[in-house]
């Protein structure tokens, strides 16, 4: 199939590999888009229809708002394969777009590649198409903070600046305004390590990466999907190695992995840093943040002034500001914002305090070293009730283990082999629990906790054995604590 055009799609035949159940997510909003632009999309699940339910309901409630809306093109009504996938639905199609929770190594990806059908993501078409500056983000922990704010300051600009990419957002939600409007429209798009997969092929045809690459650091992280965790890392480097030398790429120097890629690197480097000074990009100097290009350099804020609490939070700080102003936000907005700027939900989230006892929302922590930085910002000790574990990932938890003995006075474990290999490190150690459900968890915190505890849902592990995914454990932990 011809990529070149949008206009291509009339009439093509694109499978869409996962719908989802994110209203804007991937899924959904490649299928929202390409069915505006007359597709006959195939949309296939290994979810049912009574799981996909919600999700099949909006795909129905579009086709019928789009051959409304367009009367002159022909809005195909879409085929949905729901509980399998069948390998005809992918070799006898012109395109098929990926879900970034799909892995590469999927057979039926596999077969589609073989009868050379073009495989593409939201993401890989939203860069496709839009010509003008794009912001990408990525990181093991901190890429979503670090979007957010990012996108924050980016409405500095414009109030109609774009978030999108793997915070629930797909890009092709807002692409079409983007492409009439008279003006580029800011946007700073989060890449996971799964979405970046999806880029070499568009990448390379168009011979230009993201114009600003933001790379927050690398932890050992999603090892059940990759085979090590060097390539894990060559996944993520994805976001700058297509990359000219005229485009700019922003690295933490304070991580060892990310530090080591400076070689890699073709585009303008800037470094961040709380401690290097000697180049260009954004560090701390002398108790402020400090921005410096070519040589000058600009006091921003003072740390002691800046909203975003925690010293895991200062890497996303400094990726942010060196990033907005790169893409021409001004000093004085990028001030404003770091002092206002106060946090996105889900990340060690403060949901209220009752009767004295604090309760964080932390679900994102999904890596036992997130876990480990939560417990070092809230826990001093024996003062932490922490719900955790789950599905493991082939973590390491050996530094979450020894952890949590000095901060936790009571540890309440989800099912899950992470749960079991947490358990047994810590056995004898500290008072252990079970919960099968979040109203059960938080029951029990409840009754463990006294005056001056922290509740903290930090689980280190994946969701999906009891929750359809990390933000809906977090939703559940939320409205459990308000009943309270």
């Amino acid at each position: 199939m011809d990529l070149s055009k949008i206009e291509n799609f009339q009439d093509a035949i694109v499978t869409v590999m996962g719908l989802g159940r994110y209203t804007q997510g991937s899924g959904l909003g490649a299928t929202k888009w390409l069915m505006r632009h007359g597709a006959q999309t195939v949309i296939t699940d290994l979810k049912t229809d009574v799981e996909l339910k919600e999700s099949v309901d909006l795909v129905m409630e579009w086709y019928n708002k789009y051959r409304e809306q367009f009367p002159n093109r022909t809005i195909y009504q879409p085929l949905f394969i729901l509980g399998q996938h069948r390998v005809e639905d992918f070799v006898n199609v012109d395109c098929v777009v990926q879900n970034p929770g799909v892995p590469s190594e999927s057979e039926f990806v596999k077969a589609a590649r073989e009868k050379g059908v073009a495989i593409e993501s939201d993401v890989s078409l939203f860069f496709r198409y839009y010509k003008h500056p794009i912001i990408a983000v990525t990181g093991t922990k901190g890429k979503t903070t670090t979007t957010m704010l990012t996108g924050a300051m980016l409405a500095k600009l414009d109030p109609k600046a774009v978030i999108a990419g793997n915070v629930k957002i797909s890009p092709l939600e807002a692409l079409d305004e983007m492409l009439v409007r008279p003006d580029a429209t800011p946007v700073v798009v989060e890449l996971s390590s799964w979405l970046l997969e999806s880029l070499p092929v568009a990448l390379t045809e168009l011979k230009k990466g993201p114009d600003i690459a933001v790379f927050t650091n690398v932890f050992p992280d999603h090892l059940n999907r990759y085979a090590s965790y060097e390539d894990y890392i060559k996944s993520k480097e994805i976001i700058f190695e297509h990359q000219t030398p005229e485009q700019f790429t922003i690295l933490n120097f304070d991580n060892d992995i990310v530090r080591a890629m400076e070689p890699r690197v073709k585009g303008k480097l800037f470094w961040c840093s709380k401690t290097y000074q000697d180049h260009d990009g954004c560090y701390v100097k002398d108790g402020s943040v400090v921005f410096r290009r070519d040589g000058t350099g600009v006091v921003l804020v003072p740390l002691a002034s800046v909203g975003l609490q925690g010293e895991h939070n200062l890497e996303n700080v400094l990726t942010s500001a060196c990033a907005a102003l790169l893409r021409g936000v001004a000093v004085v907005d990028v001030q404003e914002v770091l002092q206002s700027f106060k946090g996105v939900d889900d990340r060690q989230e403060l949901v209220r305090e009752v009767d004295e006892i604090t309760y964080i929302n932390d679900t994102t922590a999904t890596a036992p070293d997130a876990v480990v930085a939560a417990l070092k910002r809230f826990g001093v000790k024996d003062d932490v009730i922490l719900i955790a574990g789950g599905v493991d990932k082939k973590m390491d938890f050996a530094s979450l283990i020894a952890t949590i003995p000095p901060t936790c006075k009571k540890l309440i474990l989800f099912p899950g082999d992470a749960s079991d290999i947490i358990e047994a490190g810590l056995a004898g150690k500290v008072d252990i629990d079970h919960a099968k459900s979040m109203k059960e968890a938080v029951q029990k915190a409840r009754a463990a906790a006294v005056t001056g505890d922290i509740v903290l849902l930090s689980p280190g592990a994946a969701s999906f054995n009891m929750f359809k995914n990390e933000f809906d454990r977090g939703e559940q932990f939320r409205e459990e604590v308000r009943t309270l």
